[in-house]
């Protein structure tokens, strides 16, 4: 039976930092992963990279101010925390985070040699309310590098440690069990899966060819959320939050993030919270080029494009490209279709559409400044937008309104968008632009966002005529629901140590990143803030990390 201080199940980024804090250490650690080596960093790789921060150099470059009170009061004003019992944790792990967020979170990163790109992001700008959701002010930092950066400065100096037997990887090694010895978990027990070769995020074979235990003083669960699990988002759906769950669901996750060792780690005594939260997106495209199977891209919209249901009808304020996921989810589902459109035109695309993903945006994600200026401020789409609009499945261009709409009813999932609809909606839209004044709520939104010199830059285009053939051809784009983050999970206290359902902690077993909800269970509550995942990551693993480096023998 082999032995080692720590397991870790899980390669990805949480993993990666819990071992990362270990190793530093002096710490020996065994990483489990049921993938290849070529897994290594899981989901983050795959990712924009985009990293909430406070009150940064970034940010007072560009005219922002910000504050950790400011942030707070946004971050409560989204999670509207609520459950007595369930909360308790999330709060506190919410409060620390904001406080790391705003303080040595930047630092702590850029010494490990992370940069990021002096334009900062404003995601989710909220509901339309001072105490409600959303970002106050932009605070999404994108990385310089995106996600394979924001891996990288763990994993390298975990592979150094691996080269000084500090680090041993187990891969194609899935958990199925968590061995509970005297009320305690001591170890982990599993299959040896046949071995692979497989390209990143390919779905793998699940055919076991062996067993194998390890016995440890303590093991850490890292093994991500339930995205890739339709089935199981599905019987989580919060049917009275977001209305019924849709029929056509497109993932934003390799198949491999299937919750499993959710229900292991609860199966073993662990207390699971917050079942019901969740984060996925509305804008979901299926991609042309797809790397795991329903392989989906969200897009990333600026504020301008028209948000219709599936009939051609407008979505009622404040449902804008941008400003709150869970309030146009429900508005979505409640017309009863799983899908909605973006009626937009080339001025609007050519500005206005980025793509999640790190092999999405190769210019940030190479590092090359020539071809990242040359991409950003040229004229035109970015290459990614332009191939997703001549070869995806979703994008329907037209010379005029009647044409358009025709080809939006040919993509229709069962329902017919009203022509007369859509063109008296687009009128009334068109009409109130022109004057400085208006009751457009979306337009007033757009002239709000162009105060901001990172959005009139970068961004967002200066309003005009969606019919107008100067900024043609139109555009319009089906949006399906993509799935993404699972918000709650295994309750964690503050040094992620995994609680019991009766509030104790549980001795030996830990848990970060997503599993965790990204810590306590879920410190987002109902709501994200936008570039949160890949900090929460980092901030649980860390606190996994750093508090068993000082409690173990």
């Amino acid at each position: 039976m082999e032995t080692a201080e720590v397991v870790v199940v899980g390669a990805g980024l949480a993993g990666l930092v819990a071992t990362y804090e270990l190793t530093q250490a002096g710490r020996r650690v065994v990483v489990v992963e049921q993938e290849n080596r070529n897994n290594l960093g899981a989901q983050a790789f795959w990712s924009l990279g985009g990293l909430f921060l406070v009150d940064t150099p970034e940010q007072r470059r560009m005219g922002i101010k910000d504050s950790y009170e400011l942030a707070w009061a946004d971050w409560l004003g989204s999670a509207g925390f609520d459950r007595e019992r369930e909360d308790v944790w999330p709060r506190q792990w919410a409060e620390a985070y904001l406080r790391f967020a705003a303080t040595e979170k930047r630092e702590y990163l850029h010494g490990l040699g992370l940069r990021f790109t002096p334009v900062v992001g404003w995601a989710e700008r909220g509901a339309g309310e001072a105490s409600g959701h959303g970002n106050s002010v932009p605070r999404f930092h994108l990385t310089w590098g995106t996600g394979p950066e924001v891996v990288r400065i763990f994993l390298e100096p975990v592979l150094e440690a691996e080269k000084l037997g500090l680090v041993r990887f187990e891969f194609r090694h899935r958990v199925d069990d968590l061995i509970v010895d005297e009320g305690a978990v001591v170890g982990v027990r599993g299959a040896m899966l046949e071995p692979t070769d497989l390209d990143r995020g390919k779905a793998s074979s699940r055919a076991a060819v062996g067993d194998f235990e390890l016995r440890s003083q303590a093991v850490i669960v890292t093994s991500g959320g339930i995205g890739g699990n339709h089935e199981l988002v599905r019987k989580n759906w919060p049917v009275d939050r977001f209305g019924p769950p849709p029929e056509t669901m497109i993932s934003g996750v390799p198949a491999h993030v299937d919750g499993r060792m959710l229900e292991i780690a609860e199966n073993a005594g662990g207390n699971i919270v917050n079942r019901d939260r969740m984060w996925h997106y509305t804008e979901g495209i299926v991609n042309w080029d797809p790397i795991w199977p329903d392989h989906a891209i969200r897009i990333i919209p600026g504020p301008s494009s028209m948000w219709l249901d599936a009939t051609g009808t407008r979505l009622p304020p404040p449902n804008f490209p941008g400003f709150d996921t869970n309030a146009s989810m429900k508005a979505i589902l409640a017309g009863g279709a799983d899908y909605s459109w973006f009626v937009l035109n080339q001025t609007i695309i050519e500005k206005e559409f980025a793509l999640s993903g790190s092999e999405q945006n190769p210019d940030v994600t190479g590092k090359d400044l020539k071809l990242t200026l040359a991409t950003r401020l040229a004229r035109g789409a970015p290459g990614p937008v332009e191939a997703f609009k001549q070869h995806g499945v979703d994008f329907v261009v037209a010379d005029n309104l009647r044409e358009l709409v025709d080809g939006m009813n040919k993509i229709a999932r069962g329902v017919e968008v009203d022509y007369d609809q859509v063109e008296r909606e687009v009128t009334a839209r068109d009409n109130q632009v022109g004057n400085k004044f208006g009751k457009d709520l979306q337009l007033m939104a757009v002239a709000n966002a162009r105060q901001y010199r990172g959005d009139r830059l970068t961004r967002v285009v200066k309003p005009h005529r969606l019919l107008d053939p100067a900024h043609g051809p139109l555009i319009a784009v089906r949006l399906n629901i993509l799935t993404r983050k699972t918000l709650g999970g295994l309750e964690t206290n503050l040094d992620s140590q995994v609680m019991r359902a009766d509030g104790s902690a549980f001795p030996g077993l830990y848990a970060a990143g997503e599993v965790a909800g990204f810590g306590g269970g879920g410190m987002h509550g109902y709501n994200a803030l936008e570039g949160t995942f890949l900090g929460g990551c980092i901030f649980s693993g860390r606190a996994a990390g750093r508090a068993l480096a000082r409690e173990l023998r």
